[in-house]
């Protein structure tokens, strides 16, 4: 293969190395590594901005921190010029992608697909450029493949390949039943890298197998060329430990209120501050390596580098008004030990009362800080409900409300009561 390096002048070579040096920042593996340099020499030489393909699951349309690591990677390639492609998998989305799963997924419906999908355009602008970016839905082409084409794209791998994936594999091993459409998910997945002519995809590690199928296809399809993967670290929750995740509840969303995006930030591990920094921020290399250095040396304290971080998010998603009273806002309610500024007023009638109180159980429900009695129960029972700043234990005991109380739930969420008399 001509090499494109090697007819790089003095300058050229000086922007590949500074590309080089910002697209290997944080990623846990690229495959093959030695190709990227001739991906990206190539583009400087012709002037062609690369393809970054990312698959979406519109399955899952709300984007939490974690989600952005692959986005702040594909910004980073556009501030580099090139060009990102967006797959929004409606067609494989009926499918559903099996990768850890220990049973056959959900077939989702058409309907679902288009509803989940339409959330991601208003929260991706919120990282990407719109300029730089190109939406795709995957029905485009694979709707169009008839039977005859889905075999012979089959006869591209072969069984023995598929069940390397570790969960194919688990499931095989486990005697659980794996059905023959999830094996299409991955060829599927592949074949929107032939049809886009896609130079790099990127995606989580979890990605691999699926990731590398494109390349496959595309090597097997004579394609003018074979995507690289770069395959980015999973981020660790809000415990330190787990995959961030909203079912676990240790996430922090990116439509979060500034409020909670600031307090959930706060209590981000310290050893895990400079990962977060790296993978879902844009902070330049030069600063993240002053900030690492800081820290290490004892002349950044660890908390004043977490605020930092915690603003950092706000002003990303909600801007820099937001982001100054947020901190306002955790300093008075967490440091100082005071209330809001600004508490929400809740309007409650006093019909709804039962002689002029309620059980405990059920106000935070009423109140809308629990989805359900039981957790609702739960929260009282484990402290995280108070009313004027006195906790609450027992979730049966009659409270009565009085105009101008102060709820309180967790550490964050404040309501002022206004009842209506009803008059």
């Amino acid at each position: 293969m001509e090499s494109w390096v090697r007819q790089l002048s003095d300058e050229q070579k000086r922007e590949l190395d500074r590309q080089l040096n910002i697209i290997r920042r944080g990623t846990a593996d690229i495959v093959p590594e030695e190709a990227l340099a001739q991906k990206i020499a190539s583009s400087i030489v012709t002037g062609k901005p690369l393809k970054v393909k990312l698959g979406l699951d519109p399955s899952a349309p709300d984007i939490h921190i974690g989600h952005t690591v692959v986005l702040h990677k594909l910004r980073q390639f556009q501030d580099l010029g090139h060009e990102v492609q967006l797959i929004i998998g409606d067609f494989t989305g009926r499918i559903g992608d099996p990768t850890g799963k220990s049973e056959t997924r959900k077939q989702l419906t058409e309907e679902d697909v288009k509803r989940n999908a339409a959330t991601y355009e208003k929260q991706l602008y919120k990282l990407l450029d719109p300029q730089k970016t190109q939406f795709y839905f995957n029905s485009a082409w694979l709707q169009r493949l008839n039977f005859e084409d889905a075999l012979q794209l089959a006869g591209k791998v072969t069984v023995a390949r598929m069940l390397e994936r570790d969960d194919f594999a688990k499931r095989y091993a486990n005697r659980q039943p794996i059905h023959i459409h999830e094996f299409f998910y991955p060829l599927m997945q592949g074949y929107d890298s032939v049809s886009l002519e896609s130079d790099i995809e990127l995606g989580g590690t979890d990605q691999t197998f699926n990731i590398l199928m494109g390349r496959t296809l595309q090597n097997a399809l004579d394609c003018r060329s074979s995507q690289i993967a770069i395959l980015m670290p999973i981020l660790e929750g809000l415990d330190g430990s787990q995959k961030m995740s909203k079912s676990l509840g240790n996430y922090i969303g990116i439509d979060d209120s500034p409020n909670d995006m600031f307090g959930k930030a706060m209590s981000i591990p310290d050893e895990l501050m400079l990962k977060y920094y790296e993978l879902s921020t844009p902070i330049s290399n030069d600063d993240l390596l002053l900030l690492k250095k800081g820290l290490e040396n004892v002349e950044i304290h660890p908390r004043d580098a977490k605020v930092r971080l915690a603003k950092t998010y706000v002003q990303m998603y909600h801007g820099e008004q937001a982001a100054e009273q947020a901190e306002r806002h955790f300093a008075s309610v967490f440091q100082h030990r005071s209330l809001p500024e600004d508490i929400e007023e809740f309007s409650l009638s006093r019909d709804h009362l039962e002689e002029g109180s309620i059980p405990a159980g059920k106000l935070p429900v009423m109140l809308g800080f629990a989805a359900s009695n039981s957790e609702a129960r739960r929260s009282v029972t484990q402290g995280a409900v108070r009313i004027n700043g006195k906790k609450l234990s027992d979730p049966y005991e009659p409270i009565r409300i009085q105009h101008g109380d102060i709820v309180q739930s967790g550490k964050r969420k404040f309501v002022k009561i206004v009842i209506d008399e009803g008059h």
